[in-house]
Protein backbone atom coordinates (compact mmCIF):
# COMPACT_ATOMS: atom_id res chain seq x y z
CA UNK A 1 0.00 0.00 0.00
CA UNK A 2 3.00 2.88 0.99
CA UNK A 3 4.84 3.18 -1.96
CA UNK A 4 6.37 5.29 -4.62
CA UNK A 5 5.86 9.25 -4.36
CA UNK A 6 4.72 9.77 -0.84
CA UNK A 7 4.73 14.29 -0.63
CA UNK A 8 5.10 15.55 3.39
CA UNK A 9 2.70 17.82 2.26
CA UNK A 10 2.94 21.32 4.00
CA UNK A 11 0.19 23.77 5.26
CA UNK A 12 -0.79 26.13 3.12
CA UNK A 13 -1.74 29.49 5.46
CA UNK A 14 -3.40 32.68 4.64
CA UNK A 15 -1.70 36.28 4.39
CA UNK A 16 -2.38 36.35 7.97
CA UNK A 17 -0.62 32.82 9.06
CA UNK A 18 -4.25 31.12 9.69
CA UNK A 19 -5.08 27.69 8.15
CA UNK A 20 -5.83 28.00 4.18
CA UNK A 21 -8.12 24.87 4.61
CA UNK A 22 -10.02 25.24 1.17
CA UNK A 23 -6.56 25.73 -0.64
CA UNK A 24 -4.88 22.63 1.27
CA UNK A 25 -7.56 20.28 -0.36
CA UNK A 26 -7.14 21.93 -3.93
CA UNK A 27 -3.60 21.09 -3.70
CA UNK A 28 -4.29 17.62 -2.33
CA UNK A 29 -6.30 17.09 -5.41
CA UNK A 30 -3.47 18.55 -7.39
CA UNK A 31 -0.73 16.08 -6.15
CA UNK A 32 -3.24 13.18 -6.91
CA UNK A 33 -3.95 14.23 -10.41
CA UNK A 34 0.45 15.03 -10.98
CA UNK A 35 0.83 10.99 -10.05
CA UNK A 36 2.01 11.39 -6.24
CA UNK A 37 0.85 7.34 -4.75
CA UNK A 38 0.19 8.67 -1.13
CA UNK A 39 0.08 11.71 1.04
CA UNK A 40 1.64 12.57 4.47
CA UNK A 41 -0.08 15.58 6.49
CA UNK A 42 1.19 17.05 9.28
CA UNK A 43 5.09 16.31 9.23
CA UNK A 44 7.53 18.50 9.95
CA UNK A 45 6.96 19.55 6.30
CA UNK A 46 3.75 20.74 7.16
CA UNK A 47 4.56 22.78 10.51
CA UNK A 48 3.62 20.21 12.51
CA UNK A 49 5.55 21.68 15.61
CA UNK A 50 3.69 24.86 15.22
CA UNK A 51 0.56 23.89 14.87
CA UNK A 52 -1.87 23.77 17.77
CA UNK A 53 -3.70 20.16 18.56
CA UNK A 54 -6.69 21.37 16.71
CA UNK A 55 -5.19 22.47 14.10
CA UNK A 56 -3.54 18.96 13.57
CA UNK A 57 -6.68 17.25 13.80
CA UNK A 58 -8.07 19.68 11.26
CA UNK A 59 -5.25 19.11 8.55
CA UNK A 60 -5.61 15.00 8.96
CA UNK A 61 -9.57 15.41 8.57
CA UNK A 62 -9.19 17.42 5.50
CA UNK A 63 -6.56 15.24 3.89
CA UNK A 64 -8.97 12.29 4.08
CA UNK A 65 -12.11 13.63 2.50
CA UNK A 66 -9.91 15.34 -0.11
CA UNK A 67 -7.99 12.14 -0.79
CA UNK A 68 -11.54 10.60 -1.02
CA UNK A 69 -9.75 6.97 -0.98
CA UNK A 70 -7.98 8.11 -4.02
CA UNK A 71 -4.36 7.44 -2.73
CA UNK A 72 -3.06 6.25 0.77
CA UNK A 73 -2.78 8.85 3.40
CA UNK A 74 0.07 8.50 6.47
CA UNK A 75 -0.92 11.32 8.84
CA UNK A 76 1.97 12.37 11.42
CA UNK A 77 1.00 11.66 14.38
CA UNK A 78 4.39 11.82 16.74
CA UNK A 79 5.34 13.26 19.69
CA UNK A 80 8.18 12.97 22.75
CA UNK A 81 4.99 12.29 24.92
CA UNK A 82 3.79 8.09 24.63
CA UNK A 83 0.40 9.67 25.96
CA UNK A 84 0.54 12.57 23.05
CA UNK A 85 1.12 10.28 20.46
CA UNK A 86 -1.54 7.78 21.57
CA UNK A 87 -3.99 10.59 21.50
CA UNK A 88 -3.24 11.32 17.78
CA UNK A 89 -2.66 8.21 16.27
CA UNK A 90 -6.28 7.36 17.93
CA UNK A 91 -7.56 10.70 16.26
CA UNK A 92 -6.31 9.84 13.15
CA UNK A 93 -7.37 6.01 13.02
CA UNK A 94 -10.65 7.69 13.68
CA UNK A 95 -10.75 10.20 10.86
CA UNK A 96 -10.00 7.44 8.27
CA UNK A 97 -6.03 7.50 7.94
CA UNK A 98 -4.56 4.48 6.11
CA UNK A 99 -1.40 4.82 8.54
CA UNK A 100 0.28 6.47 10.82
CA UNK A 101 3.88 8.41 10.99
CA UNK A 102 5.70 8.30 14.30
CA UNK A 103 8.81 9.90 14.90
CA UNK A 104 10.98 8.15 17.25
CA UNK A 105 10.97 10.75 20.68
CA UNK A 106 12.79 13.90 20.26
CA UNK A 107 14.52 15.93 23.16
CA UNK A 108 14.18 13.66 25.88
CA UNK A 109 16.56 11.20 24.41
CA UNK A 110 14.91 7.55 25.24
CA UNK A 111 16.92 4.38 25.84
CA UNK A 112 16.43 1.45 23.15
CA UNK A 113 13.94 -0.27 25.72
CA UNK A 114 12.56 3.03 26.05
CA UNK A 115 12.06 3.12 21.91
CA UNK A 116 10.62 -0.34 22.20
CA UNK A 117 7.88 0.46 24.87
CA UNK A 118 6.69 3.84 23.52
CA UNK A 119 6.11 2.32 19.90
CA UNK A 120 4.37 -0.75 21.53
CA UNK A 121 2.33 1.63 23.86
CA UNK A 122 0.88 3.06 20.62
CA UNK A 123 0.24 -0.11 18.48
CA UNK A 124 -1.45 -1.58 21.59
CA UNK A 125 -3.28 1.17 21.59
CA UNK A 126 -4.39 2.00 17.70
CA UNK A 127 -5.85 -0.32 15.15
CA UNK A 128 -3.92 0.89 12.16
CA UNK A 129 -0.63 0.67 10.40
CA UNK A 130 2.64 2.26 12.25
CA UNK A 131 5.49 3.56 10.28
CA UNK A 132 8.31 4.49 12.17
CA UNK A 133 9.98 7.71 11.33
CA UNK A 134 13.73 7.20 12.49
CA UNK A 135 15.35 10.85 11.97
CA UNK A 136 18.28 11.15 14.28
CA UNK A 137 19.24 14.51 12.80
CA UNK A 138 16.43 15.73 14.40
CA UNK A 139 15.15 14.07 17.47
CA UNK A 140 18.65 12.78 18.46
CA UNK A 141 18.26 9.12 19.27
CA UNK A 142 18.41 6.26 16.49
CA UNK A 143 16.56 3.30 16.42
CA UNK A 144 19.31 0.43 16.26
CA UNK A 145 17.72 -1.80 13.71
CA UNK A 146 17.36 -5.18 16.31
CA UNK A 147 15.40 -2.27 18.22
CA UNK A 148 13.23 -2.08 15.05
CA UNK A 149 13.15 -5.95 14.54
CA UNK A 150 11.58 -6.62 17.32
CA UNK A 151 9.19 -4.03 16.62
CA UNK A 152 8.88 -5.49 13.45
CA UNK A 153 7.48 -8.78 15.16
CA UNK A 154 3.92 -7.06 15.88
CA UNK A 155 1.54 -6.91 13.31
CA UNK A 156 0.93 -3.87 13.05
CA UNK A 157 4.54 -2.00 12.93
CA UNK A 158 4.85 -2.09 8.56
CA UNK A 159 7.97 -0.11 7.83
CA UNK A 160 10.14 2.53 7.86
CA UNK A 161 10.69 6.27 6.67
CA UNK A 162 14.42 6.25 6.90
CA UNK A 163 16.18 9.76 7.32
CA UNK A 164 19.40 8.62 8.94
CA UNK A 165 21.85 9.59 5.91
CA UNK A 166 22.78 5.81 6.48
CA UNK A 167 22.70 3.75 2.94
CA UNK A 168 23.92 0.59 4.80
CA UNK A 169 20.94 0.95 6.80
CA UNK A 170 18.34 0.04 4.13
CA UNK A 171 20.36 -3.18 3.61
CA UNK A 172 20.79 -3.62 6.85
CA UNK A 173 17.32 -3.87 8.03
CA UNK A 174 16.16 -5.52 4.49
CA UNK A 175 18.56 -8.58 5.68
CA UNK A 176 16.80 -8.41 9.23
CA UNK A 177 13.38 -8.12 8.50
CA UNK A 178 12.73 -9.35 4.95
CA UNK A 179 11.67 -8.02 2.25
CA UNK A 180 7.96 -7.65 3.64
CA UNK A 181 9.85 -4.32 5.34
CA UNK A 182 8.30 -1.13 3.78
CA UNK A 183 11.41 0.76 3.55
CA UNK A 184 10.38 4.54 2.71
CA UNK A 185 13.39 7.22 2.28
CA UNK A 186 13.65 10.56 4.20
CA UNK A 187 15.72 12.16 2.07
CA UNK A 188 14.91 12.57 -1.48
CA UNK A 189 18.47 13.21 -2.49
CA UNK A 190 19.80 9.71 -1.86
CA UNK A 191 16.08 7.76 -2.84
CA UNK A 192 18.02 6.15 -5.62
CA UNK A 193 20.35 4.20 -3.89
CA UNK A 194 18.16 4.23 -1.19
CA UNK A 195 15.34 2.19 -4.01
CA UNK A 196 18.35 0.44 -5.64
CA UNK A 197 19.05 -1.24 -2.00
CA UNK A 198 15.54 -2.31 -1.60
CA UNK A 199 13.49 0.57 -0.23
CA UNK A 200 9.98 1.13 -2.05
CA UNK A 201 9.47 4.82 -2.32
CA UNK A 202 10.39 8.37 -0.57
CA UNK A 203 8.12 10.64 1.50
CA UNK A 204 9.23 13.30 -0.33
CA UNK A 205 9.93 17.51 0.80
CA UNK A 206 10.61 18.12 -3.26
CA UNK A 207 7.08 16.54 -4.23
CA UNK A 208 5.40 19.77 -2.87
CA UNK A 209 6.48 21.84 -5.97
CA UNK A 210 7.78 19.03 -8.47
CA UNK A 211 5.16 15.72 -7.67
CA UNK A 212 4.74 14.55 -11.43
CA UNK A 213 8.68 14.59 -12.01
CA UNK A 214 8.96 12.68 -8.33
CA UNK A 215 6.36 10.48 -9.30
CA UNK A 216 7.74 9.08 -12.72
CA UNK A 217 10.87 8.43 -10.88
CA UNK A 218 9.70 6.42 -8.51
CA UNK A 219 7.66 4.72 -11.03
CA UNK A 220 11.04 4.01 -12.93
CA UNK A 221 12.50 2.89 -9.91
CA UNK A 222 9.30 0.51 -8.90
CA UNK A 223 9.61 -1.02 -12.71
CA UNK A 224 13.28 -1.43 -12.63
CA UNK A 225 14.16 0.72 -15.59
CA UNK A 226 16.90 2.63 -13.24
CA UNK A 227 18.42 4.06 -16.26
CA UNK A 228 15.43 6.21 -16.46
CA UNK A 229 15.57 6.93 -12.53
CA UNK A 230 18.84 8.27 -12.78
CA UNK A 231 18.34 10.82 -15.42
CA UNK A 232 15.37 11.96 -13.71
CA UNK A 233 17.11 11.86 -10.62
CA UNK A 234 19.89 14.28 -12.19
CA UNK A 235 17.30 16.02 -13.23
CA UNK A 236 15.95 16.78 -9.83
CA UNK A 237 19.45 17.06 -8.05
CA UNK A 238 19.50 20.95 -8.06
CA UNK A 239 15.93 21.34 -6.75
CA UNK A 240 16.56 18.86 -3.76
CA UNK A 241 19.31 20.73 -2.77
CA UNK A 242 17.82 23.80 -3.04
CA UNK A 243 14.67 22.40 -0.95
CA UNK A 244 16.87 22.67 2.70
CA UNK A 245 19.30 25.99 1.40
CA UNK A 246 16.65 27.45 4.63
CA UNK A 247 15.36 25.80 6.98
CA UNK A 248 12.21 23.86 5.89
CA UNK A 249 9.68 24.24 4.62
CA UNK A 250 10.59 27.98 3.50
CA UNK A 251 12.16 26.71 0.65
CA UNK A 252 9.40 24.65 -0.56
CA UNK A 253 6.93 27.43 0.18
CA UNK A 254 8.45 29.70 -1.30
CA UNK A 255 8.54 27.73 -4.56
CA UNK A 256 5.26 26.89 -4.18
CA UNK A 257 4.23 30.63 -4.24
CA UNK A 258 6.42 30.54 -7.67
CA UNK A 259 3.62 28.15 -8.68
CA UNK A 260 0.55 29.27 -7.30
CA UNK A 261 0.39 26.54 -4.58
CA UNK A 262 0.34 28.61 -1.80
CA UNK A 263 1.87 31.52 -0.18
CA UNK A 264 5.30 31.61 1.72
CA UNK A 265 3.85 32.12 4.67
CA UNK A 266 5.18 30.01 7.50
CA UNK A 267 5.01 30.02 11.50
CA UNK A 268 8.27 31.48 13.70
CA UNK A 269 10.91 30.04 14.71
CA UNK A 270 10.92 29.89 11.03
CA UNK A 271 11.89 32.55 8.81
CA UNK A 272 10.47 33.10 4.80
CA UNK A 273 13.47 32.30 2.29
CA UNK A 274 16.05 35.30 2.07
CA UNK A 275 16.23 37.33 -1.14
CA UNK A 276 19.53 35.49 -2.03
CA UNK A 277 17.38 31.93 -1.94
CA UNK A 278 14.55 33.13 -3.24
CA UNK A 279 16.93 34.27 -6.56
CA UNK A 280 18.35 30.70 -6.31
CA UNK A 281 15.17 28.61 -6.12
CA UNK A 282 13.32 30.98 -9.20
CA UNK A 283 15.98 29.77 -11.12
CA UNK A 284 15.99 26.52 -10.59
CA UNK A 285 12.07 26.42 -10.76
CA UNK A 286 12.50 28.03 -14.48
CA UNK A 287 15.07 25.58 -15.35
CA UNK A 288 13.10 22.81 -14.80
CA UNK A 289 10.10 24.17 -16.68
CA UNK A 290 7.63 23.49 -13.93
CA UNK A 291 4.68 25.78 -14.74
CA UNK A 292 2.01 28.20 -12.91
CA UNK A 293 -0.58 26.21 -11.45
CA UNK A 294 -2.79 28.67 -9.51
CA UNK A 295 -4.99 27.23 -7.22
CA UNK A 296 -6.21 29.90 -6.00
CA UNK A 297 -8.55 30.09 -9.18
Amino acid sequence: MFKGSIPALITPFTEDGELDCGLFQKFIDWQISEGSHGLVPVGTTGESPTLTHDEHRKIVELCVEAAGGRVPVIAGAGSNSTREAISLAQFASKAGVDGILVVTPYYNKPSQDGLYTHFKNIHDNTDIPIIIYNIPGRSVVDMMTETMAALFELPRIVGVKDATGDLARCAEQRMAMGPNLIQLSGEDGTALAFNAMGGTGCISVTANVAPRLCSDFQNACLSGDYQEALRLHDLLIPLHKAIFMEPSPAPAKFAGSLLGLCTDRVRLPILPLSTGGRALMASIIKRLGLNPVDLYH
